[in-house]
C-alpha cells in the first residue's frame, strides 16, 4: 500500500517536518516535544522531529478566546476562561487518533521563482501541536511527523494562507502509481490543463457527482441511495485514503464484472476482504477497463494496473472495497482514494469551486504561474513540494476522513 507525503518547515529558526498530504481533513498537525506515544523513529529511513515551541522564536499558543478556536470549536460546551489553551482531538476512520493543541506560528514552503528554480516563502499559520497519539500514528512502522490536511475549512494551512493573501485558494497533485513520488503545488497550474466538474456543496470534503460507470462499455446500475445532494450522488476525492469505496450494489457489480474476465483464475480472498489474483501476464490485458463519467462529462478511466496493487513478484490484490468494511453509517460512502487518483494531474480549485484532472505522466514537469510576476514557470519533481511516496506489501487502511474536535485546557 502507498503513503505519500511532503515536507515543510516550521518554526524559527525553520526545521523540517515530513507530513502526509491528506485532502480528507483540515487541520495541519505534527507532534511535539513530551508527546505521549509519539513514534522516535521510522520505518520509512527519515528523521523524525519533535516541534518544540520553546526552542521557536515566533511560536505563541492560542487561548480558547482566539477566533480560530472559536471557529473549530465543536466540543462539550466548557466555558473559556482566562490562560485556557484551545486543544483539539482528530479522531481517523482507521481509529487511529491525534490530540494536543494549537500553536501560531511561522511555515515556510518553497516557491517557484523560476524555471526548476524556487525561493522560500512563509507565513504565520495556527497548526496543532500533537500531544498524545493512538493506533498507526503511534506506530513507527511509516511514522511521519504530521499530518497536512488539505480540507476547505478556514482552518485549513491554505484557507489561511489564502486569508492572508499570502496564496490563492488552489492546489493541485500528481501521483506517480509506478515510480512513486510526484508533485503536490499550491497555485494554478497552466499547463498540463484540466477539464473540471463542480464542486458539490458540502463544506467537509471535496465531493464531485458521478453520473455514471461502465466496464468495458458495460453500464453498472446505480443506486439511488448513494450519498445524494439534491439528485446528485457524490464522490469524495481523498488523497489520505489509499484505496477506493463504493456502496454495496455498485461494488459487487464492479467485483462481479472483473472476476468474469478471468473465468480460469479465480481469485484468492486474502485477510477477509480483499480479492487477489496470482497473475503473471500483463494486467491490462486480462482484466476490464472501469470508466467512471462525472457532471460536465469529465471521465475518469481507470486501467487494470491502476485498481490493482502489488502485493509480491507476479501477486496482485484488487484496490476496490465496500464502504461499509470501515465503520456503520458509512455503507452509503463512495470515495477515491490515491489508488485511483494516481497518474493523473488533479487540481482543486476553491476559488471556482471545481476540481479537475486529466491523465499524466507525473514524474515529468508541470507549469505554474507566478501569482506575483504572472510568469510561467516549469516545474520538476524535485523543485517544489514534492510528493514522497512509500509502498509495501502489508495492509493498512489509509486514514479515511477524520473527525475533528476542540476543547478547553487549563
Amino acid at each position: 500500500m502507498c503513503l505519500y507525503y511532503t515536507k515543510i518547515q516550521l518554526g524559527s529558526p525553520p526545521k523540517d517536518f515530513y507530513v502526509q498530504v491528506d485532502t480528507g481533513s483540515d487541520l495541519l498537525w505534527v507532534n511535539c516535544i513530551n508527546c505521549d506515544n509519539c513514534p522516535t523513529e521510522s520505518g520509512l529511513g527519515i528523521p523524525l522531529t519533535l516541534f518544540d515551541p520553546k526552542h521557536s522564536s515566533t511560536a505563541k499558543t492560542v487561548g480558547c478566546d482566539n477566533e480560530f478556536c472559536k471557529d473549530t470549536f465543536t466540543a462539550h460546551g466548557e466555558e473559556c476562561k482566562p490562560g485556557m489553551l484551545c486543544g483539539y482531538s482528530v479522531k481517523y476512520g482507521d481509529g487511529s487518533s491525534t490530540a494536543g493543541f494549537f500553536v501560531d506560528d511561522n511555515v515556510t514552503l518553497a516557491q517557484v521563482s523560476g524555471d526548476r528554480q524556487t525561493t522560500s516563502m512563509s507565513g504565520n499559520v495556527i497548526f496543532g501541536c500533537g500531544a498524545k497519539q493512538s493506533g498507526d500514528l503511534g506506530s513507527a512502522e511509516q511514522a511521519l511527523d504530521g499530518i497536512l490536511g488539505f480540507g476547505q475549512s478556514k482552518t485549513s494551512l491554505l484557507s489561511q494562507l489564502a486569508s492572508s493573501k499570502k496564496v490563492k485558494k488552489t492546489f493541485s497533485h500528481c501521483l506517480d502509481g509506478g515510480k512513486g513520488g510526484g508533485i503536490f503545488a499550491i497555485g494554478e497550474v497552466v499547463e498540463p490543463k484540466t477539464k473540471t466538474t463542480p464542486i458539490l456543496d458540502d463544506q467537509t470534503h471535496f465531493n464531485v457527482a458521478l453520473e455514471s460507470i461502465d466496464v468495458n462499455g458495460e453500464a453498472i446500475k446505480l443506486p439511488k441511495s448513494i450519498l445524494e445532494f439534491g439528485k446528485k450522488q457524490a464522490v469524495i476525492l481523498d488523497s489520505g485514503t489509499t484505496l477506493a469505496y463504493f456502496p454495496d450494489d455498485i461494488y459487487n457489480q464492479l467485483m462481479e464484472k472483473i472476476i468474469a474476465a478471468q473465468p480460469d483464475n479465480k481469485p484468492l480472498t486474502v485477510q477477509k476482504v480483499f480479492k487477489c489474483y496470482e497473475y503473471a501476464g500483463n494486467l491490462d490485458d486480462g482484466f476490464p477497463v472501469i470508466n467512471f463519467h462525472f457532471e460536465n462529462s469529465l471521465l475518469m478511466k481507470v486501467l487494470p494496473h491502476q485498481y490493482f496493487f502489488k502485493v509480491e513478484e507476479n501477486a496482485y490484490c484488487i484496490g476496490l472495497q465496500n464502504s461499509n468494511i470501515h465503520s456503520k453509517g458509512l455503507d452509503e460512502l463512495t470515495l477515491f482514494g490515491d489508488l485511483l487518483l494516481s497518474d493523473r494531474l488533479v487540481t482543486y480549485d476553491m476559488e471556482n469551486q471545481v476540481i479537475g484532472w486529466t491523465d499524466y505522466n507525473c514524474s515529468s514537469s508541470i507549469k505554474v504561474k507566478d501569482e506575483n510576476s504572472g510568469n510561467v514557470y516549469d516545474v520538476g519533481t524535485h523543485d517544489i513540494s514534492s510528493a514522497h511516496y512509500t509502498c509495501n506489501s502489508q495492509i493498512v487502511f489509509g486514514l479515511f476522513l477524520a473527525l475533528v474536535a476542540t476543547w478547553l485546557i487549563n
